[in-house]
């Protein structure tokens, strides 16, 4: 296998135990050498690909939000008109990449990290402003004028939903979340007329 290949199969395997120490440990506390272990490969190797920790847990958020990317624009092919778009991008963000164990105590603990890191806050600003953004874009024409307010309390039930996940102990369950944003976006909506 060409050198680069094998090279980008190291950093994501580093990145999936990236990923699955820190859901292993419930923080992100974790060493890179419980990361290497985790993937197979030495300690050295992963400070050769990532530099250090910080770096591989901004690795980890910068996978996650590229997911999300792929998510949305799969959820999007066949959405036809406003309302289906924003029901697109409600499922993209509860989407399976999404919306596991694993996944909602990543993030849970990368809003911990944006709390004493610029790099990981910069990452959460960009996912947060790419939200509304796609938010407002199809609200417009069915909110006009309240799409903005709208489209932050859909953001903030959507994180709201992802934090009491992380704090139930149970198996997240999509279709619940995703019927409970709906609903909300429904009320929103009627309100908006």
């Amino acid at each position: 296998m060409p050198k680069l290949g094998m090279e980008k199969i190291r950093r994501e395997a580093l990145i999936g135990a990236a990923l699955q120490a820190i859901h292993a440990k419930g923080s992100l506390d974790v060493t890179v050498g419980q990361i290497a272990a985790r993937a197979g490969v030495s300690s050295a190797l992963a400070h050769h690909y990532f530099g250090g920790k910080e770096d591989l847990i901004l690795a980890a958020m910068r996978h996650q939000l590229v997911q999300l990317g792929q998510a949305l624009r799969q959820a999007q092919v066949n959405a036809r008109g406003p309302r289906a778009r924003i029901s697109a991008i409600i499922n993209a963000n509860f989407d399976e990449t999404q919306f596991s164990a694993e996944t909602v105590s990543c993030w849970l603990n990368f809003y911990v990290k944006a709390q004493g890191s610029a790099p990981a806050a910069r990452l959460l600003r960009i996912y947060v402003r790419r939200l509304r953004s796609n938010l407002v874009v199809s609200l417009r024409p069915l909110a006009g004028a309240r799409a903005g307010a709208i489209a932050e309390s859909i953001g903030a039930m959507i994180d709201g939903v992802y934090l009491r996940q992380g704090l139930s102990g149970q198996a997240p369950d999509r279709i619940a979340a995703i019927r409970m944003v709906e609903n909300f976006v429904e009320m929103s909506l009627r309100g908006a007329q």
